[in-house]
């Protein structure tokens, strides 16, 4: 098959040395520096330096070039979520009425929309995919045993995912839930700061200092705050008792990879969003989504108190130990 990758992220490569052994796979960097490099060093050395790239994957800048090559394949969007309508776009432009699949994960700034709603303003009628689930890139990349699950309404589409990437480490299952899947694949960024900003709390330990047991029920709740949003906007409840759910949720909120733990854990030491943002070197997408969050599950009267205490501390608002203060003084209530 002939994938082309639209973005030389950690993301998008990890994909790319993934199904180049077994396909005829191009990776478009935006930047023509970066491609040179990529080609150059044979390695992704700013996000993945130490996995070196298959001899058969090829790089380009050329974004004429990768969209012609995807045109009888797969074409795969791997940027941030703030680029995929300029490259929905582009497809459109070109005519090319094929499906598309997405990797990107949260609400579009400004519009608050998702992907399937970008992609059903700006490619009316085609085909849409998105790849989701619990998976850190450089476990990808280094053939780790991972779990993705591929959401379409289109079965078609869905199935060339799964012939495109499914393998000996990567397992592929397939989903009709689009909604659910995108909502789970962006709500768990803003659930794992929350879950950063716990456990840098219970680092400074003293009396009343949060553990273990505070981590498990921050988490359960998250799920629950997670469903009643997607469920207000279409889900089905179900979708998020699976991977690109409670398996993202728990893989991003407690792993040591996970750049919005990382965020969470940086404000609870008292560093400011945008010291903890620079250190990164790399998108947390939660930052930029929580916001969004918040203002489409206020528009749908969907009560979500974790992510409300997220965005307070990232617009310092409130302080780490005064979120969780809050939390914990809420009013007791039935669990259902």
């Amino acid at each position: 098959m002939k994938i082309t990758v639209l973005g030389g992220g950690a993301w998008g490569t990890a994909l790319a040395i993934a199904a180049a052994p077994r396909h005829e796979v191009l990776l478009w960097a935006r930047d023509a520096a970066q491609a040179q490099a990529l080609r150059s060093e044979g390695r992704n050395a700013r996000y993945l330096g130490e996995v070196a790239l298959p001899p058969g994957l090829r790089i380009t800048a050329d974004h004429s070039e990768a969209l012609a090559h995807g045109r009888d394949g797969l074409t795969v969007i791997a940027t941030p979520m703030a680029a995929l309508r300029e490259q929905l776009g582009a497809l459109q432009h070109l005519g090319d009425g094929r499906g598309a699949l997405w990797l990107c994960k949260g609400f579009e700034a400004g519009s608050g929309a998702l992907g399937h709603e970008v992609a059903r303003e700006v490619r009316p009628g085609a085909a849409a995919a998105v790849l989701s689930g619990p998976s850190f890139a450089l476990e990808v990349a280094r053939g780790q045993p991972t779990a993705l699950v591929a959401a379409s309404a289109d079965a078609a589409l869905a199935e060339c995912a799964v012939a495109a990437f499914h393998g000996d480490a990567l397992r592929v299952y397939t989903s009709t839930d689009v909604i659910g899947v995108e909502v789970g694949g962006a709500v768990k960024n803003v659930l794992a700061i929350a879950t950063g900003i716990l456990d840098g709390l219970a680092a400074m330990a003293g009396p009343g200092a949060p553990g273990l047991n505070a981590r498990a029920a921050l988490i359960t709740r998250g799920l629950a705050e997670m469903t009643r949003l997607g469920v207000a906007l279409g889900a089905r409840a179900d979708t998020f008792m699976g991977l690109s759910g409670l398996g993202d949720l728990v893989l991003t909120a407690t792993g040591d990879l996970s750049r919005n733990r990382r965020v969470g854990l940086g404000l609870a030491q008292g560093l400011s969003l945008q010291q903890v943002v620079a250190s990164l070197g790399h998108v947390a997408e939660g930052v930029l989504t929580a916001p969004t969050v918040l203002v489409r599950a206020t528009q749908l009267g969907v009560e979500m108190p974790i992510t409300e205490g997220v965005v307070a501390v990232l617009q310092a608002r409130l302080s780490p130990a005064g979120v969780l203060q809050q939390l914990m003084s809420r009013d007791a209530r039935a669990e259902g």
